[in-house]
């Protein structure tokens, strides 16, 4: 086989391989768009069904309120209960259908972008060789509330929090914008009553705010212990999957409820749960704070006894 026979099969073998690779390509951007048609279908379907939800229960509110209005009429014995409840009945329905969202984000589409972001920052944590210790701060300055993980564990807490990464000496580490920052921020929004400042019922208010209000987990159970200054949440079936990666919504939210609350730092600990609940959130702050909270707590407690036994004493009757 002569030079020229060589090259022109060379030649023929590339533009082979040239021509399956063009080929290759073509059946990967086809599919590639098959599969964005079907997720968006799929997107599509997911958001009509949630609506058809709530339209389904505006008509059910409806025809409560029809029910009532009929029985209203027939026992006028109960007229006004009856009236009233239809009032509410269509009220709800009129309220519920026209409220009904036109977007909905799926959970599991949620926790796998959170679940990416941990994935950075737990890696950019480890590669300056921080440690596992997950400082939650107030937001006393300009900056809001801040995640401090620091190089070095110490009780010296550094002044400047602008980081993101913290280069002085004394105080190396990462201070991140908290993941359950604008979850806390809505929560306060959204209360009825101004934020508690002691311990026990600031950890009622936050594990309501995650079950009732954001709808996080199906269900949160604080045990708050003044003396050893800690409260610990327990948690069930999350919405955004395993709650000990790195600045996990859930434990986010509840770290950065408490140092708003008790307006002092909050060290996180997340741990393995018992047969009883999923995970365990922990949060710590200062024994002295704790203290004088308890100590208030129980002058307030023996302040109100002693009012009620007042309240109770009464004058000898005359005889």
């Amino acid at each position: 086989m002569s030079t020229t026979d060589v090259d022109e099969t060379t030649t023929d073998q590339d533009a082979d391989r040239a021509g399956e690779q063009h080929t290759d390509q073509l059946e990967l951007a086809a599919r590639a768009e098959l599969l964005e048609k079907e997720n968006q279908r799929l997107r599509a379907e997911y958001t009509r069904a949630r609506q058809s939800q709530y339209h389904r229960t505006a008509a059910g509110l409806a025809l409560i309120g029809i029910l009532a209005v009929g029985g209203g009429l027939l026992f006028p014995d109960g007229r006004n209960v009856l009236f009233a409840l239809a009032a509410v009945g269509v009220f709800g329905g009129v309220l519920t259908y026209y409220l009904t969202p036109g977007t909905f984000v799926a959970a599991d589409v949620s926790e796998r972008i959170y679940a990416a972001l941990a994935a950075n920052e737990a890696a950019i944590a480890d590669e300056l060789g921080l440690g596992d210790t997950h400082i939650y701060l107030p937001g006393a300055d300009e900056f809001g509330p801040r995640l401090y993980v620091p190089q070095q564990t110490s009780d010296d807490l550094p002044d400047d929090l602008e980081g993101p990464i913290l280069t002085d000496p004394d105080h190396r580490g990462l201070a991140l914008k908290p993941t359950g920052a604008t979850l806390f921020d809505e929560f306060k929004r959204t209360l009825t009553a101004d934020l508690v400042t002691t311990p026990e019922p600031l950890a009622t208010q936050l594990t309501d705010g995650l079950v009732e209000q954001f709808e996080l987990v199906d269900s949160a159970e604080s045990d708050v212990d003044l003396t050893a200054s800690r409260a610990t949440i327990a948690i069930s079936d999350s919405a955004f999957g395993d709650v000990n990666r790195f600045d996990h919504p859930i434990a986010s939210f509840l770290a950065v409820g408490f140092a708003a609350g008790l307006e002092q730092p909050i060290h996180l600990a997340v741990t393995p749960g018992d047969e009883r609940s999923d995970w365990l959130v922990t949060c710590r702050w200062d024994t002295e704070t704790s203290e004088e909270t308890a100590a208030t707590i129980e002058t307030e407690e023996s302040a109100t006894n002693n009012t009620e036994n007042e309240g109770d004493e009464s004058e000898p009757v005359s005889k």
